[in-house]
């Protein structure tokens, strides 16, 4: 009976982790993806469109296209020096049922070279 209940705790716990894991991992692959695709976009010969393709290849490589449905880029700046900026809004990896539902937004950034 005992080794039921503490089972079942050491399951939950485990599943938590893996859980934190997941997200951690895929909002590392989303950041990078996002600054590579700003990169790209920053470069003289390119436009920000440019970034956005590149962004949604490394996500559909490293992790999955449906992470890869709402990226955005733009140019602006930041802290006072032209940038550009890409924006990725993916859901949030579920592991089964449990865990939380929504959005994770990441951004990236690179100093525009056309300016």
């Amino acid at each position: 009976m005992d080794f039921v209940l503490v089972s079942v705790l050491v399951l939950v716990l485990f599943l938590g982790v893996v859980q934190v894991a997941l997200a951690v991992h895929v909002r590392a692959m989303l950041i990078d993806s996002a600054a590579e695709g700003a990169r790209v976009a920053a470069r003289a010969d390119r436009t920000p469109a440019d970034g956005v393709v590149r962004t949604e290849q490394l996500i559909a490589g490293s992790l999955s296209s449906r992470y890869a449905q709402d990226v955005s880029a733009r140019r602006t700046t930041y802290a006072g020096l032209p940038v550009v900026e890409v924006t990725v809004s993916a859901p949030l990896p579920v592991v089964g049922l449990l865990g939380p539902a929504g959005v994770i937004t990441v951004e990236g950034h690179a100093l525009d070279e056309t300016a």
